[in-house]
């Protein structure tokens, strides 16, 4: 596509996640809102509104059946993502879905093989490979600063933060059924797949996890949200070449928040919140701060690509005008999803895991679309 061609976006799923979806849409003039559909007319009905959304539909194969779509955005629980998904690259369409993956890693899997068959695009919704802090650390690690890499620390914490039992969201948020998991699947996600990406999505061979479900909850709002995922999540990844990953991600935890992601090398270290940059000079340890708007304004108008990178949907559409490779955000995502698997595999069974138990254990949680 020529950087001229209006990319033209289908929505499937108008709920609470698709409205920040077209609301960036919305304020990009290279996209054309075409269709939207939802198996709730009156909420397709309200968005279309919104969003000067021509054509609306309670089934959205009838959106798919469109020749004038060039991609759609998946706006779903976890588990229908992989059928849409499937569907809509069958339809010849480009996809862009939200996190995470799917629900489960042969799920995930499946997406990525659909997508390398149909010769279309696959992108996953990961905010975090496109901040300030990703990007900064990403031109360090790019120069050479740090050297060697050889651990980093994922971390995301809320102290009370989780879906509908605490106050906003819905109760599919929080049951197995619709979302396959909780704090890892909600908000770790961001920040494994941010390390990720850093690291250079590198393999993993092993993982020992921990869940729980401790923190006390309103009673009435535990028995109407049928809860079952877990708020807290802890792991250790081995990959290739010895390189290692810890893991702590809270939905609830009586704690003041944890220190910011990082990454440590031979030559250098970072820690992306607060970002800071830290090495040694001979004898002297060096404690640097950096200019994160003023970086975002060079690779904005020095570098020339700044724009291209400074959101997922930003990325997304230039990718697709043919303005930058895009990001292998669906490879990170699944990389992200074994990730997590593998901490549900390990804390029942009490053990170790390596990818190739996750790989053979993995079970659909795709429900019919």
């Amino acid at each position: 596509m020529s950087q001229e061609t209006p990319i033209r976006i289908g929505i499937i799923g108008t709920g609470q996640v698709a409205q920040t979806h077209m609301k960036e849409y919305r304020d990009m003039p290279s996209v054309q809102m075409v269709a939207c559909a939802d198996l709730d007319p009156a909420a397709a009905e309200r968005s279309a509104k919104e969003y000067g959304i021509a054509n609306v539909y309670a089934d959205f194969r009838q959106l798919l059946a469109r020749d004038d779509i060039d991609a759609v955005d998946v706006c779903l629980h976890n588990n229908l993502h992989r059928p849409v998904t499937e569907e809509s690259l069958a339809a010849g369409k480009h996809v862009y879905c939200e996190k995470p993956i799917a629900g489960s890693y042969i799920d995930g899997a499946a997406m990525v093989d659909a997508a390398r068959a149909s010769g279309k695009k696959l992108g996953v919704q990961l905010f975090s490979l496109y901040t300030d802090d990703t990007l900064a650390a990403l031109e360090l690690i790019q120069a050479g600063e740090l050297g060697e890499i050889y651990h980093a620390r994922s971390t995301g914490h809320r102290r009370r933060g989780r879906p509908f039992v605490d106050g906003y969201g819905s109760q599919g948020f929080v049951q197995k059924a619709h979302s396959a998991g909780g704090a890892l699947y909600d908000m770790g996600v961001y920040h494994i797949a941010q390390m990720l990406y850093l690291l250079g999505n590198p393999m993993v061979e092993r993982v020992s996890g921990k869940t729980y479900q401790k923190t006390a909850m309103d009673a009435e709002r535990r028995q109407a949200s049928n809860y079952d995922v877990e708020e807290l999540g802890l792991g250790l990844v081995r990959f290739a070449g010895g390189l290692t990953l810890d893991i702590i991600e809270a939905w609830a935890i009586h704690l003041d928040p944890f220190e910011g992601s990082y990454l440590v090398g031979d030559r250098g270290g970072i820690r992306l919140s607060p970002f800071g940059f830290f090495n040694s000079v001979g004898h002297l340890e060096m404690t640097s701060k950096v200019d994160l708007p003023t970086a975002r304004l060079r690779w904005n108008r020095v570098r020339g690509d700044g724009a291209f990178y400074a959101s997922a949907q930003k990325h997304w559409i230039a990718a697709l005008q043919g303005k930058v490779d895009l990001v292998p955000s669906a490879e990170i995502a699944l990389n992200t999803m074994l990730i997590s698997e593998a901490i549900y595999l390990s804390d029942s069974l009490g053990r170790e895991v390596t990818t190739d138990e996750v790989k053979a254990l993995s079970k659909s949680t795709a429900l019919v679309a």
